[in-house]
């Protein structure tokens, strides 16, 4: 558990939390990207040490009230990672909009935020390049002020891809693979997303094994990418770098590509901000 915030009459000291520490809060209620993102973190040797912190509850409604009752203690971090995909953001938008609250002050300098989301509605489905993406990144950016946002195409559902559900039954988070992903996958019909992570994130494997998972994944978003976007086959290249590519005025990255060194570059750039301090 973080430092309690001390709250006093310094308008200062309420705003801005210079005692952070080598923490990440991973700020989502789907417990197959929190897994994933933490095992990620925790097998790379340059981020055994750091402490993560996120929901273990099973259920949404009480995940999404643990990540309500850990905002004060945010402001311990280093790095926010937050979960911003549509289906679960009404849900999250309060708890949020109090974290943004607490830590406002220090972003890009104490504390350094990623977004991990999906995409525009209708992505695959209007013929465009990347620039549809511009006014959703560009929505995140001013609530968020992300370093990086990451695009995730296992959380991409397009219209139609997900299973419709009664007006009483109970929420749940997609777990199956989104449709137009089912043909790159031997017996996808019968693969979930969990798997899939599982998969490709190889903690318990050989380093080989580890790296050619990895070449595997960018062969399918390049695959995928290219062939819906066939005369933006440059742009797909710098996608799948570690820098990402830049659409207009905003940067978009692939999840999980060159996550942990992100992860890396934002904590140690936190840690020597609050050392000229």
């Amino acid at each position: 558990m973080v430092d309690r915030v001390e709250l006093n009459d310094n308008k200062q000291d309420i705003l801005s939390h210079r005692k952070r520490r080598d923490q990440i809060h991973i700020l989502t209620i789907d417990p197959v990207l929190a897994a994933d993102m933490s095992e990620r973190i925790h097998s790379d040797k340059r981020l055994k040490r750091y402490r993560l912190f996120h929901p273990h509850a099973k259920h949404v409604r009480t995940a999404v009230e643990e990540i309500g009752q850990m905002a004060v203690e945010t402001v311990g971090s280093r790095l926010l990672i937050f979960d911003v995909r549509r289906v679960t953001f009404p849900k999250l938008r309060g708890a949020f909009n109090a974290i943004v609250g607490y830590n406002r002050r220090d972003f890009n300098t104490l504390c350094y935020t990623i977004c991990v989301g999906d995409g525009p509605v209708n992505l695959f489905q209007n013929g465009k390049a990347l620039e549809v993406f511009v006014p959703y990144l560009s929505s995140h950016r001013v609530d968020y002020h992300p370093s990086v946002f990451f695009y995730d195409p296992f959380l991409h559902y397009e219209a139609g891809e997900m299973e419709p559900r009664g007006i009483d039954e109970q929420f749940l988070i997609p777990s199956e693979l989104p449709r137009r992903l089912i043909p790159y996958f031997q017996n996808g019909d019968n693969v979930d997303v969990a798997k899939i992570r599982r998969y490709f994130r190889a903690i318990d494997k050989a380093d080989d094994v580890r790296k050619e998972r990895r070449r595997m994944l960018k062969r399918l978003y390049k695959r995928r990418f290219v062939a819906q976007f066939p005369a933006r086959r440059e742009q797909m290249t710098s996608l799948l770098s570690r820098d990402g590519v830049r659409v207009v005025t905003e940067k978009l990255n692939l999840y999980p590509l060159y996550f942990e060194d992100w992860v890396y570059k934002l904590v140690r750039q936190a840690r020597k901000n609050a050392s000229a301090f």
